[in-house]
Order: structure tokens, then sequence, then C-alpha cells
């Protein structure tokens, strides 16, 4: 059982500042990001497309016609290229990752290997704008990852072709270290390595192996240690935090391997967390949706979601510890009526924008700040009925099987 506490200065909203519904083609809000005017939502099969929204309405402005094939990823990139400006940055299953103008409503960049049509999953661009990094779908006995330079679009620079063996889910540069990449794939791989190094037995410094495929992944700010700090998500629905914080006994063993082996730190059912407090408080969590940390908000907050479409967020005192106790700090209500695909937080804004297979885009107040005080007087919880650990996955076909990109 791992203890769940309401935190000192928990809030609950129970409905969202706008409502906005992206159509009615049945498509879900897969991923969500900010351009300096407008929100961009991407969507499931049969749509597909990339929508621009008004960062006060949140109604769309512009669409953008996305991946033939469905839209695996997008970001917002502060450059690309020659391109000194944020700019949109997707991924497709058609075997390509597209720069978008929203002046003229379509791609300015398009990275092709040559002709070949294997789906990325996933793609991010180095800090200086001049790399462009992509994840393959498992295409015969290969998984790669394609660099290229976006200014000679038409062929990659580099591929590298055995960090993983299956599918790779995540790709995302190190913000506090230049071109050092993280990487993960439902292989159970967790890596980082450097993008600028074309040997690729040279290029991976980090492995972790999680007995599980990884869905989602990402680096974790600190404002107290330093290292490589990540965090894991499966297609079980298990989180895991990890770091190269060696235990001293196996510090030898390590730096006499080829590559350093990152150390599982925490490793559990993120449905285990529940609250019952029947006369103020309850929370059930159903699946992860995302994580989020950043220079400014250091550490890690984790948005949880339950089937019936409510959210919350979930802080833990010591991600280095299995057990660590973790508190509620924030839910949000009535908003959508089905899973909560996507969500951004915008902090400069103060406001958080989620996406659900509803075809909903809402938009909410985010968490003003977070205290680390609060537990003294929180309340000990358990974990939740067997029932609610049920996710419904039965739309997962007729929507290309887009959950496991999660």
């Amino acid at each position: 059982m791992t203890a769940l506490h309401a935190s000192s200065n928990y809030v609950a909203a129970d409905a969202p500042l706008q409502s906005q519904d992206l159509g009615t083609d049945s498509s879900y809000i897969l991923s969500i990001a900010r351009l300096p005017g407008s929100y961009a939502a991407c969507t499931s099969a049969p749509s597909n497309k990339i929508h621009l929204l008004d960062p006060s309405t949140i109604r769309p402005i512009l669409s953008l016609s996305g991946h033939d094939s469905g839209t695996t990823s997008l970001r917002v990139v502060n450059a690309v290229a020659n391109i000194s400006k944020p700019s949109l940055v997707s991924s497709g299953l058609d075997g390509s990752i597209q720069v978008w103008d929203e002046r003229t409503n379509t791609y300015s960049i398009k990275m092709t290997d040559l002709g070949q049509s294997t789906g990325i999953l996933c793609c991010d661009v180095s800090e200086d704008g001049m790399t462009v990094v992509g994840g393959t779908q498992l295409q015969g006995d290969e998984a790669q990852i394609i660099y290229w330079d976006p200014r000679q679009p038409a062929a990659p620079l580099r591929r590298h072709t055995s960090t993983h063996s299956d599918n790779v889910t995540v790709l995302q540069y190190s913000p506090d270290t230049p071109n050092l990449l993280l990487s993960a794939s439902t292989d159970g791989l967790i890596s980082t390595s450097i993008a600028t190094e074309d040997d690729e037995d040279e290029a991976v410094v980090h492995v972790g192996f999680w007995n599980c495929s990884v869905s989602q992944a990402g680096w974790i700010h600190s404002s107290t240690t330093t290292g490589v700090k990540i965090w894991g998500h499966s297609d079980m629905e298990t989180f895991s935090t990890w770091s190269d914080e060696v235990p001293s006994q196996l510090a030898v063993l390590f730096i006499l391997s080829d590559s350093l082996q990152l150390d599982l730190r925490q490793s559990q059912d993120i449905r285990d967390p529940s609250l019952h407090n029947h006369s103020q408080y309850e929370w059930h969590t159903d699946y992860l949706i995302n994580c989020h940390s950043s220079k400014t908000s250091p550490d890690l907050k984790v948005f949880v979601g339950s089937n019936q479409g409510d959210f919350a967020l979930l802080s833990n005192g010591d991600l280095s510890q299995p057990g660590a106790p973790w508190r509620l700090m924030n839910s949000w209500s009535n908003g959508h009526s089905d899973v909560v695909r996507s969500l951004y937080w915008d902090e400069k804004n103060s406001v958080i924008i989620t996406g659900g297979e509803d075809s909903k885009i809402n938009l909410w107040n985010a968490p003003s700040s977070f205290d680390s005080a609060g537990l003294d007087d929180a309340m000990e919880v358990d974990s939740p009925p067997p029932d609610s650990r049920k996710r419904d996955r039965e739309n997962d076909d007729s929507h290309g099987g887009k959950r496991a990109r999660r």
C-alpha cells in the first residue's frame, strides 16, 4: 500500500474556465503545445489535424493538415534550422518530421528518410536548432534513432540502430546538458546518449532496464541535487524514477562497463496512491497523464486522471525512496466525460490546458504554488478498489492504436 495525503493547501476546481469541442468525428486530443500567440493541439484519426487555438477562449483559429497517416508527437521549439523563433514541430506515421508555418497553413520543412515510410513516433530538436531527431517504429529487426540537419531535410545525417530493439517512444534533449539525448522504448530500456556522436557504441552514456514497455519518460529538474534524473511511465500504468547516483558498492562495476547504469529509485503502480475521506476528500487514480518539471518549477509534479474525466496533481516528497508518501495537491473535475489524454501546464499564464478522448479541450486555473508542509495534518489513505484499476481500452483499435503512444 502506498500512502496518499491531502496537502494542507489542497484546492479542488469543479469546472473549467473555457471548454471547446474540436469536432464531431470522435477524435482524441493527443498532444498540446504553446506558441507565442496560440495553443496547438493535435488530434487522432480520423481527423489527424493540428488545431491552433485562441489562448483566451481556446476557440480554433486555424487548422493544419497534420500527417496523413497520423500525427504522433507535437512540440514547440525555440529555433530550428535558420528559423530563430518558436516553431511548431510534429512527427507522423507517414515517416516524416514537419516544421509548420502557420502563416501559409502548411509545413516549411519536411524531413524524410530517403522516401521510406517507417512511422516516426517521437521527435525533438537540439537547443541550437541545427539537429532534428526522430524515433521510429520497429521495422523488421530494427528500431532507429534518426538524425537530420534540417537545412538538408531530404536525407538523414546519421542513424543509430542498436540503442533500442523495439519502438522508440521517447526522445528528449536534456535541458541542462547540451547534446545529451534521452530515449526510451517498448523494449524496456531508458537510455541517454551523445547526439553528436557518429559511433553508436560510443554514443550511449546511461542505460536503465525496466522490465516493461516504456510509453513516456522525461527529465527531472531538481533544486537540491545534481546529476541525471529521469522519470518513466509504462503501458501498464507503472511509474518509475531513475538517477545516475550509483551506490558505492556497485561503482567499480559500472566504471568498468561501457556505459553507466541508471539506478532505479522508485517503481510502483501509479494507481496505488488513493485517498478516502468521504467527509472532505476522495481521489482514485486510474492512469498517469503526464509529468511536469522545469527550471522555474523544479522537482516533479505528477498529473493523473480518472476514467470519469477528472484529473489531479500529485507530489512526492522523496522520489528517490520506494514507498515515500504522496500528496494530493489539486484536483479538477466536470470538464471531460472520458479519459484525459493530454495536458499542458502554461506556467507563464498560470493555466492548464487538457485534451480528452471526448474530443474536448479545456482551459483551467493552474496551481499558484506548492507547499512543502501539509503532511502532519494530512490523512492516511489506502489503495483503490480493484474495479477502479480497470482502464477502458476498447477504443484503441478504432483510433489507430494511439493508446500505445502513452
